[in-house]
């Protein structure tokens, strides 16, 4: 089974948009249907928290939502431990978190919606695919 890291940014937009068919959304209803194998850390979900709580988010979804959601993700996909260090690689502390993520459960894919992220560390590192959601979709429905 296909396994991946999905970034804060990615994660976020598919929880607002779960209802609607934006590439982020399609990625979080494939991962329910049992797709793919969902790989995330503590690190990545105390970040979905914070974001999911500034005032932006919260008219899309409420605080019991936020909780719930936080909760779904620790039950059910893959929350690995940080083997790994990566410092500098990214284009911000928090991307080198999703890459250490994703690098210490050995993903087969990062998934991120950030172009500046995926310019400056390419389509591979240290032998995880990095792809934006909508080529992650493609590759789902390749390996179908």
């Amino acid at each position: 089974m296909i396994t991946a890291t999905l970034d804060t940014n990615v994660l976020a937009s598919g929880i607002v948009t779960f209802h609607k068919l934006t590439p982020p959304a399609q990625i979080l209803k494939a991962w329910r249907a049992g797709e793919f194998q969902l790989i995330t850390s503590a690190h990545i979900l105390e970040e979905l928290q914070r974001t999911l709580e500034k005032s932006y988010f919260q008219q899309f979804i409420t605080s019991q939502q936020v909780a719930g959601t936080i909760s779904l993700f620790k039950e059910e996909a893959v929350v690995t431990p940080i083997t790994k260090t990566v410092v500098g690689a990214a284009t911000s502390p928090e991307d080198d978190l999703a890459i250490t993520t994703a690098l210490s459960a050995k993903s087969d894919y990062l998934v991120t919606g950030d172009k500046p992220f995926l310019k400056k560390v390419g389509p591979t590192y240290q032998g995880v695919t990095i792809v934006n959601p909508s080529d992650f979709i493609k590759k789902l429905q390749i390996s179908k």
